[in-house]
């Protein structure tokens, strides 16, 4: 039939909208492009977008994502496995136990976090954390009182686990429901929570990347996720952020503020975004928002952690003592620096020098972010601080890794690349799976850990020198571009995005010109107001 001088073999829908926005990833990505040849190549040029209400993006991101936890879950499923119990146990009326004898830990590289840390932090007893305490030797050999090393929210995330496997359990002897090990029970009552946690941060990048919305597959399907979505809990922490930023993005910074102070009480390292909006927003000029997503991130963090502060301080003090007194983890630069010269970290000096080296790449990334000719991308000092966070601190566990993922995905726009690194990073964990086999199992020698870690720390410099190269080219960043190639500022920094900065002025006349092309129709929607930025202040938004 043929409507309004349109020729079609069937009727037309009368939903004629397509998103003429999005940008297609089989026409721009070359991976994306070659993959597609699978389902039929890349979308035609008469492909309707955006009208399918049953694939959605966000949808087919999240079966993506649940292929990959369930991966992840199956890697792990190894350190499950049961044997018959010992005598002792009999005795006590278990008929089973977990197995993991012969190290079937480290040579299934299934070892979780999760299941050791079940009976060593007392939850297998019903231990409140914080409040229960044991004893142990430390690295010096001297016996030490020992609470739980977690931050508040990790912590009572954990006991809320425990309790339901222990509920779990109870169910199954008094109603016969199918059951199994409490340590099982507690690990996939955990897993499911955790994986939750991550499809929250599938979903917040997607929409955080707006048009750029495939970009989210990445931090679905990552092979990080696949291999350390189960490790330890730094899932929650990772959603924490990703809703921070959305939250920012989305011009809530009250929002991003609270999601920030929630992400500080499961893990330290989102306070590492406050540092970020400050610098932004001081040459913004939108200090009252960085302010008042401050003033939340302080707020909340204080309403999670005050209670347990004030019943059980020993307990909360303990994340900050474990941490101030650990050495140099194997897997960093630090420890590397310690065998290859053959001596030991002085844990005063060595804190120091982490405290000093964060501060200078915190230095670094102010000036980038003051002085750059144009204004960085929120995402992209936001990967730069925690990638150099890393880089220099004295503690980098395999699962840190997970928190570059989603901060990688929207600010760097290049498959291969991050694919590279990521695939690279996550295969660290078997040459360090290795380090705890007894020598007669070990299959590699420590030399391929340390290059490994070694290989790991310049992919990730790698990828910062990509993303200082792109502040300072932006017309090299795909992000600040639409799909037809007209200039966007940052799609993702919310009060910051097409504000003018007060350093250097000529960023006001760079963004003069963007609001000119706005005005003549060459830019995407936005709008241009009247303010106060020595005479006017010029603001677009994209979507």
């Amino acid at each position: 039939m043929i409507s309004d001088g349109v020729a079609s073999p069937v009727a037309l829908s009368d939903d004629l909208r397509v998103d003429d926005a999005r940008v297609i990833p089989s026409r721009t990505d070359v991976v994306a492009r070659d993959a597609s040849r699978v389902i039929g190549g890349p979308l035609g040029t008469h492909g309707a977008v955006g009208r399918s209400r049953r694939w959605t993006p966000i949808r087919v991101l999240f079966l993506l994502s649940l292929c990959a936890l369930a991966l992840s879950w199956y890697g792990k499923a190894g350190c499950l496995q049961q044997a018959p119990a010992t005598s002792e146990a009999n005795d006590a009326g278990h008929s089973m136990r977990l197995d993991w004898d012969n190290q079937r830990q480290f040579t299934n590289l299934c070892y979780s976090d999760v299941i050791a840390l079940y009976g060593a932090e007392q939850l297998d007893k019903g231990a409140f954390p914080y409040k229960t305490y044991w004893f142990q030797q430390d690295q010096n050999g001297n016996t030490i009182k020992r609470y739980m090393e977690y931050p508040v929210l990790t912590g009572l995330y954990m006991y809320a686990a425990a309790q339901a496997a222990h509920g779990w359990q109870w169910l199954h002897d008094e109603f016969g429901i199918p059951g199994a090990l409490s340590v099982v029970l507690f690990f996939n009552l955990v897993a499911l929570g955790l994986a939750l946690f991550w499809l929250v941060v599938v979903w917040a990048t997607a929409l955080t990347a707006r048009m750029r919305i495939w970009a989210a597959w990445l931090a679905a399907l990552s092979p990080l996720v696949i291999v350390h979505a189960f490790t330890n809990f730094d899932a929650i922490a990772v959603a924490m952020v990703a809703v921070a930023i959305l939250a920012w993005a989305r011009n809530k910074p009250w929002l991003a503020g609270l999601f920030i102070g929630l992400g500080v009480a499961s893990k330290w390292y989102p306070i590492l975004l406050l540092f970020v909006l400050l610098v932004l927003c001081l040459r913004a000029r939108r200090v009252t928002d960085f302010l008042t997503a401050a003033a939340v991130a302080v707020l909340t963090w204080v309403v999670v952690n005050l209670p347990i502060l004030v019943l059980y301080p020993r307990g909360w003090y303990e994340f900050f003592r474990y941490n101030s007194e650990r050495g140099a983890d194997s897997d960093t630069l630090f420890r590397i620096l310690a065998k290859a010269f053959g001596f030991t970290w002085n844990i005063t000096l060595l804190n120091a020098i982490t405290l000093g080296l964060l501060a200078l790449i915190a230095c670094g990334i102010g000036y980038l972010a003051l002085r750059a000719p144009t204004r960085p991308r929120l995402v992209q000092l936001a990967f730069l601080m925690v990638a150099g966070f890393l880089l220099v601190n004295k503690v980098w566990s395999p699962q840190y890794s997970l928190w570059l993922v989603p901060l990688a995905v929207l600010a760097i726009p290049h498959t291969r690349l991050l694919m590279t690194w990521m695939v690279i990073d996550a295969l660290v964990w078997i040459p360090r799976m290795s380090l705890f086999l007894d020598p007669s199992r070990r299959w590699l020698p420590e030399g391929w850990f340390t290059l490994a870690v070694v290989v790991r720390a310049l992919m990730v410099i790698v990828l910062c020198i990509v993303v200082i190269w792109q502040i300072y080219h932006p017309e090299d960043d795909l992000v600040r571009r639409d799909r037809r190639g007209r200039p966007l500022d940052d799609p993702a920094g919310g009060p910051l995005d097409g504000a003018v900065g007060a350093y250097p002025p000529r960023d006001a006349a760079r963004l003069d010109g963007v609001a000119g092309n706005v005005a003549a129709g060459n830019v995407m929607a936005g709008d241009v107001t009247a303010g106060k930025s020595g005479g006017t202040e010029r603001r677009f938004s994209t979507s």
